[in-house]
């Protein structure tokens, strides 16, 4: 799934006027196949498949992580709550991986292979399917929304930005960086960077698959990543390139950005890097806050509690880290491990206080803190056949027919399910409606 590199090169930020040299190329793939391929070469890393997914026995992965305590020792008795998990569709737009779910004023975008197929929440109804002309560009990996417009990520080392028309078509406005943005830069020497040897790049572009999108609403700004190791930040204004930094040693998969403007890169470099302005003045540069290492593989996904105060980080080590702001550590801490899953954490999302985890292990995880910072598994779901490469939930209005959270996971077989799930108090009464 990954290759680590030779050399360990520190952080370092890139604008018009400083350009540092980025590490060779990463070799990186998450096609099926290569977690079936590192499962078998690496048994230390993969416990055996059990009979049935659905069992709520943690399996704990002490191989993985021993010197990081459980914290799932809680059961949805001890918690006095009950749970009600089912799948109430299934939708299969084409025959390829899903790589990446999102949700955005009643629609459900759903990236599989080159194109990205969106849905009626409603009533489920495929209304549009676009960027299928161009299959030169490869998988699409992320889709994220500001101001009016939707980011989607490719495998080309583009990122395009659409706007959604009157009658619910999908139209391509740009593609970064812009044309105007290259032709500002093209002509000035210190706008360039080397890449490889004798292979020159602008700055402003990526040079390797486009992995991540992440949004910072509050300061209108698109955060990419690259397994090509850098983080860029794009203003959603003009569409410019405004930074970039060489953020990790090896590619990035993953990436966060918290309530605070605080980004959260993860890698196949099993760290991953909290980063920040270095002061509140506008022209400030963005900086390395910490470095957070307890993973013993590759960082594929991570999640932020709705406050902002907690990091979830899932790796293929088949462990899911719980990070908490700790004021005397390294900004944060490790408080302890959720486990259960059998294979590789490949995607993370937290929704009102309920954390959902999805796996090569080809099950859902649905999991929630008591009140002493103790863990939960409160179910477990199954029924997928091939890996849950992308989960997505909505909480449904209050007073609406069913209640609860409706969640969409994505396999890269190409299927879609839709969960209904609800979550009640002893006394019967929702706990999220």
């Amino acid at each position: 799934m990954k290759f680590r590199s030779w050399t360990s090169v520190s952080p370092s930020v890139t604008t018009a006027d400083d350009h540092p040299i980025p590490p060779p190329k990463v070799v990186f793939s998450d096609d099926a196949s290569n977690f079936s391929d590192l499962h078998s070469s690496s048994p230390s890393l993969f416990s055996q498949e059990t009979n049935s997914f659905s069992s709520l026995q943690s399996n704990l992965s002490l191989l993985t992580l021993p010197s990081v305590p459980s914290l799932q020792d809680l059961s949805p008795g001890t918690l006095n709550l009950s749970i009600s998990a089912r799948c109430v569709n299934s939708l299969n737009p084409r025959n390829a991986q899903v790589s990446f779910l999102a949700m955005h004023n009643n629609l459900l975008y759903a990236a599989s292979a080159n194109e990205i197929n969106v849905f009626e929440l409603t009533n489920f109804t495929l209304i549009d399917t676009f960027n299928n002309k161009d299959p030169s560009s490869g998988s699409a990996k992320s889709v994220t929304f500001l101001d009016g417009k939707i980011f989607t990520a490719h495998q080309d080392c583009k990122i395009k930005v659409w706007k959604l028309t009157s009658i619910k078509q999908h139209k391509l406005i740009r593609t970064l960086p812009t044309l105007e943005d290259r032709i500002r830069r093209f002509a000035f020497p210190s706008s360039y960077t080397n890449v490889i040897r004798h292979k020159k790049k602008l700055w402003i572009e990526h040079h390797d698959a486009v992995s991540g999108l992440a949004v910072n609403a509050n300061k209108n700004l698109v955060c990419s990543v690259s397994w090509d190791r850098c983080l860029k930040l794009w203003r959603g204004s003009n569409l410019r390139c405004t930074e970039s930094v060489k953020a990790h040693d090896d590619a990035i998969n993953a990436v966060v950005v918290g309530t605070d403007g605080t980004i959260f890169t993860g890698s196949a470099d099993k760290r991953i890097r909290v980063w920040g302005k270095r002061n509140e003045e506008r022209k400030s540069k963005i900086g390395l806050i910490a470095t957070l290492e307890k993973h013993k593989s590759a960082v594929n996904a991570l999640a932020l509690s709705s406050d902002g105060s907690i990091l979830f980080s899932g790796a293929c080590d088949r462990s899911i880290l719980v990070w908490e702001r700790e004021d005397s550590a390294n900004y944060m801490v490790v408080t302890g491990a959720l486990r259960g899953h059998t294979k590789a954490i490949l995607c993370l999302i937290n929704v009102n206080d309920l954390l959902f985890s999805g796996s090569a292990d080809r099950t859902v995880r649905i999991w929630t803190r008591g009140n002493q910072g103790q863990f939960g598994c409160l179910t477990v779901l199954d029924g997928h056949r091939t890996p849950v490469r992308s989960l997505v939930a909505t909480v449904a209005k209050s007073g609406g027919a069913d209640g609860g959270v409706k969640l969409f996971s994505g396999s890269f077989d190409g299927e879609i399910k839709v969960w209904q799930i609800v979550v009640s108090s002893s006394s019967g009464s929702p706990l999220i409606a």
